[in-house]
């Protein structure tokens, strides 16, 4: 039975999203609840604030989504255009959805670590979950990024189309069809 590459690739992707919506939202939650604080409430003195490194995670949650969907169209619909829909054009853009996430993750990490002192507070519960699909996130990242690294580099592939099941006969994107 041969290994089909594309279908891993899409179930990949798929788990990236599904990550990046649940860190969007808990990252909105974290959000409304610093900028809208209630009186009395012991953080920051009552007074509304943000994190910047959970407007830096929303940020990387709104690009991730959308790379996501484009990723698994041209996987899907094997597209086949010249600049993006390439494997070093997915490298690139995974490379730099790579870095935002490690900064995101580690940076929350370092400032909320260790709650384990707090969890009866619905606070404490979001910044924990937030750390763990921070890092969740970046692992799916890490291990798209590596396979389609080792596929492309394997198949000296880094210039033909990312869907990955081409044949250069008969691709219109392969300059030997033409």
């Amino acid at each position: 039975m041969a290994f089909d590459l594309p279908p891993v690739r899409i179930g990949l992707y798929i788990i990236l999203a599904v990550f990046a919506f649940i860190l969007f939202c808990l990252s909105a939650a974290r959000l409304h609840y610093t900028t809208h604080l209630p009186r009395g409430d012991p953080l920051n003195g009552g007074k509304g604030f943000y994190d910047p490194i959970v407007a830096e995670i929303l940020v990387t949650t709104l690009m991730t989504i959308p790379w996501c969907a484009f990723i698994i169209f041209c996987i899907h619909k094997r597209v086949e255009s010249r600049l993006v829909s390439t494997f070093r054009g997915e490298l690139i853009g995974l490379g730099i959805l790579w870095l935002f996430w490690i900064v995101g993750a580690a940076i929350a990490s370092s400032m909320w670590g260790d709650l384990s002192w707090c969890q009866q507070f619905e606070a404490c519960r979001v910044l924990s979950a937030l750390v763990a699909f921070a890092w969740l996130g970046w692992i799916v990242v890490t291990m798209i990024l590596v396979v389609s690294m080792l596929f492309s580099f394997a198949n000296k592939a880094l210039l033909e189309p990312l869907h990955g099941r081409w044949d250069p006969r008969a691709s219109t994107y392969h300059p030997s069809a033409a």
